[in-house]
């Protein structure tokens, strides 16, 4: 079997897709994509295909090494989402190949479903208690929100008061042992981060998120200390031996690698392997796609530390498409009682509904970021 071609394509509402196409008209899907960067992130995949085109997919520990270690300079969000998606793509041709979810090629489940979370809120989260109730109903039993707004580094406790507020009414609203994720987004820095961490242990968190940007990881275990509450962190960090740093300085209870910004299924479950040994849980950032979706519900699938997954599915950044747009096989993802069944079909386990696909890529899609300001006019972390 051999590589002969591939297609990109960038779609709405902020997603990047890849198909890997073979000589023997088996095709893989990837998602590579960053967001607010997809279009740079493509340009890194026409230069990665050269060496692949010719070559034998279903190579894919070879590939990936190659397409690593070859290039001088190493790593990075652009380089590690191409990469992520390339492998994706031939993980589901080998799986397809073979008549085998992705997940028998990595060793064979260790669950039968994986939990769930679904997002609430918004950047600047309003109504949260009645969306997280809508949420438990809806048969979840977990949810994320993102915890505040813009934070200087130091701010006002009106603003520190405005959070406990919110997770207060989510609490009373969904009783004590709905799981709430709190993600802090990066928005907060380090002083601001102690104060929250210690007025939000009494609403037993399920954990708090990125309570400060990666480049401060080694502030994190002092964070720790200011409250009970598990800390996740990591969807900014691209290959394992970021993480290994992590890890070893401690503090960290939950990582969250993105499979299509860490390089991938193949780099995701080295990633995921290294953090059991930590006696770390893991619980993979995905607000993207469904190929992203499928692709870290097969790590989840063979990893004992997974612990929930993230799924966008109705989540405020999709606006003009959602998850379930692109796939003909939509009842896959039809969550039970807040658990997703383990994918069945062959290689990634989803079916791509490609004239949506094409019809969509005609559009002209240019996410960006928002740009935040704080009061005086600085720049504040979105």
């Amino acid at each position: 079997m051999k590589i002969i071609g591939y297609q990109t394509y960038i779609v709405p509402p902020r997603w990047g897709f890849l198909k890997i196409v073979t000589d023997e008209g088996i095709v893989g899907w990837g998602e590579p994509c960053l967001e607010g960067r997809t279009h740079t992130v493509h340009a890194c995949i026409d230069e990665l295909m050269e060496y692949l085109l010719g070559k034998d997919p279903r190579d894919i520990e070879d590939h990936w090494n190659v397409l690593y270690r070859s290039s001088f300079y190493r790593g990075g969000p652009i380089m590690m989402s191409a990469l992520a998606g390339i492998d994706q793509a031939l993980w589901d041709i080998k799986g397809k190949d073979l008549g085998v979810p992705v997940y028998q090629l990595l060793g064979g489940k260790c669950r039968d479903r994986v939990r769930m979370y679904s997002w609430i809120g918004g950047d600047r989260p309003d109504d949260v208690a009645r969306m997280a109730k809508e949420r438990r109903d809806a048969g979840f039993t977990a949810i994320k929100m993102n915890g505040t707004e813009e934070l200087h580094f130091i701010d006002d406790y009106s603003k520190v008061d405005a959070v406990l507020e919110r997770v207060q009414a989510i609490r009373d609203a969904v009783g004590k042992d709905f799981g709430i994720g709190i993600d802090f987004h990066g928005r907060v820095h380090k002083a601001m981060a102690k104060i929250l961490l210690k007025e939000l242990a009494v609403f037993n968190p399920m954990f708090v998120e990125e309570p400060v940007l990666a480049e401060h990881f080694e502030v994190i275990h002092e964070i720790a200390r200011y409250g009970a509450i598990p800390i996740a962190t990591g969807e900014r960090m691209f290959s394992r031996w970021e993480f290994k740093h992590l890890l070893q300085r401690g503090g960290i209870d939950i990582l969250q690698p993105d499979v299509s910004h860490c390089g991938g299924i193949s780099e995701l479950r080295k990633i995921a392997t290294m953090a059991e040994a930590y006696d770390v849980a893991i619980a993979p950032h995905c607000p993207l796609g469904p190929i992203a979706l499928s692709a870290s519900l097969q790590i989840d699938s063979v990893c004992l530390n997974a612990v929930i997954q993230e799924q966008s599915i109705g989540i405020h950044y999709n606006q003009d498409n959602d998850v379930l747009d692109y796939m003909t096989n939509k009842e896959v993802f039809e969550f039970k009682e807040g658990y997703c069944e383990l994918l069945k079909g062959d290689g990634l386990g989803i079916n791509i509904d490609e004239s949506f696909m094409q019809e969509q890529n005609s559009k002209d899609v240019r996410w960006r970021n928002p740009i935040w300001r704080n009061k005086d006019g600085s720049f504040a972390e979105w």
